[in-house]
């Protein structure tokens, strides 16, 4: 009989032991978890700087890569459809936070605005203490390193 892996929580193809929660138990208190931390860091950070939740997402990303990525590249990153980025993306350009190139073909280039690397410079020191605050200090060190294992499995 195999036993978990050290901390309790069995590997991918492991039993999962007698406890284990029920895997729909299990998703909803996923759910529930990210809808509680996502709304307190958005309270905290997009909504006191009046960004959506949207345009900090895009914001962060677009910085993470340097301040530019094509529109398809940040899209799938996102997980969100072509009608959706485009709109969004109209909008942050209304504001002056994105802009948008034609490269050749049919590729897009996004890119931050001015206005936009500096939304984001003034954001990130809230950003960090709010994902600290509501979410990284209440785990531990190897719960935080378990975590990100799984969610880049999935």
């Amino acid at each position: 009989m195999s036993t978990p892996s050290a901390g309790g929580i069995p590997e991918p193809g492991e039993p999962l032991g007698e406890a284990a929660p029920d895997p729909v138990d299990l998703w909803s208190s996923f759910k529930r978890a990210h809808e509680l931390v996502r709304a307190r860091v958005i309270a905290d950070t997009a909504e006191a700087a009046g960004l959506s939740e949207p345009d900090l997402t895009i914001l962060v990303n677009l910085a993470k890569a340097g301040g530019s990525l094509r529109q398809s590249q940040l899209a799938a990153s996102l997980g969100w459809d072509r009608t959706r980025i485009s709109h969004q993306l109209t909008r942050m350009g209304k504001r002056d936070l994105v802009a948008r190139e034609r490269a050749g073909g049919t590729s897009v280039t996004v890119t931050l605005t001015d206005a936009g690397r500096e939304t984001i410079a003034a954001v990130q020191p809230g950003l960090y203490a709010a994902v600290r605050r509501h979410f990284t200090d209440k785990l531990s060190a190897r719960e935080i390193e378990t975590l990100s294992a799984v969610l880049r499995r999935l």
